[in-house]
């Protein structure tokens, strides 16, 4: 059910406020909660992490908007934290990579075939089967180091099968580049996508990069290194659809919509009674911070927020395997290659892959 966004209101900011033992909670299980309920934890934190980030960006451009990111920011450290910490230590780093791509996976093939625009769900569709191809490689590190089944992390819902070979991965930076969406003429939907995969690709370089250099192993050690120099590129991609004429205000706005609603795509889908009372609570936060910046909106861009993020929600992206639309995509897609600002299909050949993937 869409959810309208007139007359929003939420939770006012100055009463949104944790205890520690409110930001620490008890963590999921990694094999008896469901591996969705992990999903959108890993989603939702790549999500408020973004916000953080884009927060002090905005700040560091603008001075009248310092002290409202400021109490926002502050808010969205917490939210972060209590949903990051949800990840349990009985997850190892490698059980917790593997976790990373079944989000990437999962979320990007969902958002492809949701996609109104038919470039942009070519390119999620592209950067899909580079995902895949990284979750097989790390699902054969966990065998090699820790003697572990990737199944049980992943519950069966993802596949683990060769993608797009990774050496074919590394490309110039100006075929790593899409051409933008127009803002002002693009579907919201395509808006809310491109935020929402940008924001969970960015968090996963980042956690490659804090990660991989933990690892004594040297062959893991290169895996780590190699997968997070395509998920940089994976960032480069996903954000460069983004239309860069908008406005501060605009991309704020943009955000804190984005924001709402996957946490609403959260509250409708989830099946752990414990996390789905945080995703209320946090939608309810997360509706006031977007009724805040809509009035900064009014008062600095003189304009109907409206505008810019509509009257309602779309409906949220189904949080469900994707195996059938990811296995078509892999038999018609894994000789696409990226060329400028555009991907095609090459010709067949043998498909040549890197030593580390043999392990």
């Amino acid at each position: 059910m869409a959810l309208s966004l007139n007359d929003i209101k939420g939770c006012p900011i100055d009463r949104q406020r944790f205890t520690w033992r409110e930001l620490v909670q008890t963590p999921i299980s990694k094999l008896d909660d469901d591996a969705f309920t992990r999903v959108c934890i890993i989603l939702m934190n790549g999500l408020e992490l973004e916000a953080n980030r884009f927060s002090h960006m905005c700040a560091r451009m603008n001075r009248d908007l310092r002290l409202p990111l400021a109490k926002i920011r502050r808010v969205e450290q917490h939210q972060a934290t209590a949903i990051n910490w949800l990840i349990g230590a009985d997850h190892s780093p490698l059980e917790t990579t593997i976790a990373y791509e079944q989000v990437a996976i999962e979320v990007t093939a969902a958002v492809a075939q949701r996609e109104p625009d038919e470039y942009l769900a070519q390119t999620y569709r592209f950067g899909l089967l580079e995902d895949f191809d990284h979750m097989y490689r790390y699902s054969a590190m966990l065998d090699r180091l820790e003697g572990k089944d990737a199944n049980n992390i992943l519950q069966c819902y993802t596949d683990i099968l060769p993608g797009r070979p990774t050496i074919v991965e590394h490309r110039d930076p100006e075929d790593d580049l899409r051409t933008p969406m127009d803002a002002k003429i693009a579907h919201p939907l395509s808006k809310l996508h491109a935020l929402t995969i940008m924001s969970a690709e960015q968090q996963t370089h980042n956690y490659y990069m804090n990660i991989g250099p933990l690892f004594t192993d040297p062959v893991a050690r290169l895996l780590y290194a190699e997968i997070a120099s395509i998920e940089e590129q994976h960032t480069t991609q996903y954000e460069s659809i983004i239309d860069p004429d908008q406005t501060w205000m605009e991309q704020w706005l943009m955000h804190e919509l984005m924001e709402v609603y996957n946490y609403y795509g959260c509250v409708q889908q989830e099946t752990n009674p414990r996390i789905k009372a945080l995703w209320e609570r946090f939608l309810d936060y997360e509706m006031g911070q977007l009724s805040m910046v809509m009035e900064l909106f009014k008062q600095y861009e003189r304009r109907d927020p409206a505008e810019v993020i509509g009257d309602t929600l779309p409906d949220p992206i189904p949080f469900a395997s994707q195996r059938d639309f990811v296995r078509e995509v892999l038999t018609r897609e894994v000789d696409y290659r990226a060329i400028g600002t555009s991907t095609r299909p090459t010709a067949r050949r043998a498909r040549p892959r890197s030593p580390i993937a043999s392990t």
